[in-house]
């Protein structure tokens, strides 16, 4: 029996080729892009997973409320998590990272620029499962001056992964370290990817500096909830005692004035896509409402897939009611006709199936590109994707395939014959609801592709507060040593430079905070959280940053070495009425432990400019001079920028031979840090081409069915005048009406789905009524050429044809 199924459901399928292709290219697409979805959101949610404990591993995050400013970490004090494994009985083990980012390596008799290093504590494989390739995990990290290295290190060094004993010199050759391991690269999905592991130097026994990544090991069967109670009891403690002793106030005083210093377990496992908008991070992170927006794309265009599949299959069903009637008086049970109906609609799904495999295979590679990942084909195969994707057509082939097979198969033979049923098919309700839907998440998409473009296009366009065109910025130049100012100052008068400056760059960086307070005795209900920018007296000037009032550092006042410029936003949180008229005060640390009051005097107050991520407000900062600094930024003219990094090139060698030359361009620097922006933007319009193009499939089919249903009818209208507009017209009017529906239903859904989404930022574009009438218009230019395509081809065909169908 199922054989003589199988027999009829080829030779239907074979008979209708435009329908079957239609039918199967539209329900493969949307699997295809289900299936990219499904490997993006498993990849995610992946990450940190290869550690065997990752259920048990804790970061300590920062969350700071101190005198109306606040600050969110994700570092913590660098005792934490060594007290809590002494004091609390529910730690079983913990290590700290001092990420020290790059690293000088001699090879050969050049000095090469490396990255992704860090110092950590010898507990560090006792919580992190990390594979080692060679050496021993209990006493690698024991000894002073010794490395472990991960596997690509030691090839590119050595060409070799059997380097254990042998020598690195790091730090500017300042450091022989010994290599005492070998471990397997750290797995991509991973919230760090360290490729230098040093030993800790002393600790540091401050509990008022958030400088350090701190993880604790919980003991099996402890609850998060019991945990952080026992941290809270130790912060309070070690907290507490140390603001009574540097700021002399009790951190209870603190606290019933609306102050909190908090440190919340982070589970390791939700570090990657719920650790958003935290300072300090080792490396960027998800968002796990990017995910969840994807998630969702994916069930959506799944559902188009099978709503165009129901649809196509329902509205072609139709006219097989003869062969129906035919096979019912012949003696055919309804249950066979059930059967045969279920088996054809399966079978479609599962050439579906077979075809979006191998279209999702074929796009890997551009979705990889797009979404910043390196998944592989294997994935599909994996132990429950393949079978979930096999259940699901199988289910969509059952429910597509119903409907028609208990509709036809529950006719009388004479009213099927008589061909009523096929008459019913033409207004079914059931399809339309089915092309509102498909209309209504297209649209829907339409709408979430244009706010997000406009966002990134914001974000671009924004102004800042400084000006980051034409900057280059020349990183590591404490590499030159001695040679610094004398490479500024060289620097400064090259043809197409406009002006240069050391300082700390206002994008993509981690900058200290620290503790300011109005008086000199420390007193602090009166103090406020800054954060500190280092800087010489052209950095004003060369970003283009504007002075509300007072004046800028020059080396005409010998006094402004204590000098301090403030943005708006520190004096509006420190209350200053006539700043030029105060003194701040910074605890200055002695090698004895005294601390003594250290005086600035406001000079200026520069404008607010956006140094964070556009997702946070602009933060309190104090701007001041130093003579240490990590980077040089020049504004270049535009036409000059390749003549200029050659000679800035050739004066680098000539002062630090062997020293690498690292340099960036400032505004493609603040463009990577919103990679993840738009990374998810052009996924979002690549969906939204999907969701479309299936949308088009099978509209373009439900026209050809109507124009068809109506072969007579068009024939007659032609015979009596009709003209070909007014014959398109009539078929476009019934899909015109069910467009006009979608989009009263899709424009609320879509507004409060990217109202949220663009809560995300703090500075964001506003959802203004064009962006419907766009989406709307869109959509009705894509409905109307594709209903036209077949309509014109039916209203311009020979009515003497038309009239001798049936």
């Amino acid at each position: 029996m199922l054989r003589n199924y199988l027999k009829i459901a080829f030779r239907n399928l074979w008979k209708n080729k435009a329908f079957s292709a239609m039918n199967v290219i539209g329900l493969a697409s949307g699997l295809a892009v289900c299936l990219l979805i499904v490997l993006y959101v498993t990849d995610e949610w992946s990450y940190d997973r290869y550690n065997k404990t990752a259920d048990r591993i804790y970061r300590l995050d920062a969350d700071i409320y101190f005198n109306n400013t606040s600050a969110i970490f994700a570092t913590a004090p660098d005792p934490l998590a060594l007290t809590l494994k002494k004091e609390c009985p529910l730690v079983e083990n913990m290590t700290r990272i001092n990420y020290a980012k790059d690293l000088l390596v001699k090879k050969d008799d050049q000095n090469v620029q490396d990255h992704q290093a860090a110092f950590v504590d010898s507990t560090f494989f006792e919580v992190f499962t990390i594979p080692m390739l060679a050496g021993n995990p209990a006493t690698a990290l024991r000894e002073p001056n010794s490395v472990v290295i991960d596997e690509t290190t030691a090839r590119k060094y050595f060409n070799s992964t059997d380097v254990l004993g042998k020598t690195l010199i790091i730090d500017n050759g300042k450091t022989a370290s010994k290599i005492t391991g070998v471990i397997k690269d750290i797995p991509r999905q991973s919230h760090f990817h360290f490729h230098f592991l040093r030993l800790r130097g002393k600790d540091n026994d401050s509990w008022l500096s958030n400088n350090t990544y701190n993880f604790i090991l919980a003991r099996p069967g402890v609850s998060r909830k019991a945990l952080q109670k026992q941290v809270n009891v130790v912060v309070d403690k070690y907290i507490g005692r140390d603001l009574q002793q540097q700021m002399r106030i009790s951190l209870s005083d603190l606290q019933q004035k609306g102050n909190h210093f908090v440190y919340h377990l982070m589970p390791l496992t939700d570090i990657h896509l719920h650790s958003v908008n935290k300072q300090y991070e080792i490396e960027a992170n998800g968002n796990v409402t990017h995910v969840y927006i994807f998630s969702v794309i994916a069930l959506l265009i799944v559902l188009i897939a099978c709503v165009n599949f129901m649809n196509l299959s329902t509205a072609r069903s139709a006219n097989r009611a003869k062969e129906v009637g035919i096979r019912k008086v012949a003696g055919s049970l309804r249950s066979n006709l059930i059967a045969q109906f279920l088996t054809e609609s399966v079978l479609i799904s599962s050439f579906s199936l077979l075809l979006a495999i191998g279209l999702a295979a074929a796009l890997l590679p551009l979705f990889n590109e797009l979404a910043g990942k390196t998944m592989s084909v294997a994935t599909f195969f994996s132990t429950w994707l393949f079978p979930v994707m096999l259940a699901l057509v199988v289910i969509v082939g059952i429910i597509a395939g119903s409907y028609p097979a208990f509709y036809l198969s529950s006719f009388q033979p004479s009213q099927v014959l008589k061909g009523k049923v096929a008459r019913g098919f033409r207004n079914s309700w059931l399809r339309s609801t089915l092309v509102v839907v498909q209309f209504t998440i297209s649209i829907g998409l339409i709408v979430g592709t244009i706010v997000i473009y406009n966002q990134l296009n914001y974000i671009r366009n924004k102004n800042v507060g400084f000006n980051r065109d034409q900057i280059l910025v020349v990183h590591n130049i404490y590499n030159l040593d001695k040679n610094r100012k004398l490479f500024r100052d060289q620097v400064a008068v090259l043809p197409g430079v406009v002006n240069a400056t050391e300082g700390d760059v206002p994008v993509g960086g981690s900058f200290d905070s620290e503790g300011w307070f109005r008086d000199a005795n420390f007193d602090a209900t009166h103090a406020v959280v800054l954060t500190n920018f280092y800087v010489d007296e052209q950095y004003v000037p060369t970003l283009g940053m504007q002075m509300k009032e007072g004046r800028n550092f020059s080396k005409q006042y010998p006094t402004d070495s204590n000098g301090v410029i403030l943005n708006e936003a520190a004096v509006k949180v420190l209350g200053f009425k006539d700043p030029f008229r105060e003194t701040l005060y910074r605890p200055s640390f002695h090698p004895d432990g005294t601390i003594t009051p250290a005086p600035f005097h406001v000079i200026g107050i520069v404008k607010d400019f956006n140094f964070n991520s556009l997702h946070q407000a602009v933060t309190p900062l104090a701007i001041g001079l130093s003579d240490q600094y990590q980077t040089l930024a020049l504004r270049a003219h535009g036409k000059d920028l390749r003549q200029v990094v050659t000679a800035l090139e050739e004066k680098w060698k000539a002062l630090a031979p062997g020293q690498p030359f690292n340099y960036t361009f400032l505004d493609e620097d603040f463009n990577n840090t919103y990679k993840a922006e738009q990374e998810t933007g052009k996924l979002f319009v690549t969906f939204a081409i999907f969701a479309i193009f299936i949308g088009c499939l099978g509209l373009f089919g439900l026209v050809t069915y109507a124009a068809e249903q109506r072969t007579k009818e068009i024939g007659v209208r032609k015979v009596l005048g009709a003209s070909v507009t007014g014959i398109v017209a009539m078929l476009s009017a019934d899909f015109a009406k069910l467009l006009l529906i979608s989009s009263l239903v899709a424009f609320p859904l879509a507004w409060w789905l990217m109202t949220r989404w663009l809560q995300n930022f703090a500075y964001r574009t506003t959802i203004d009524w064009w962006i419907f009438a766009l989406a709307a218009l869109i959509a009705t230019l894509i409905a109307l050429v594709t209903v036209s395509l077949k309509a014109i081809k039916a209203a311009t065909a020979n009515p003497v044809k038309s009239l001798r169908t049936e």
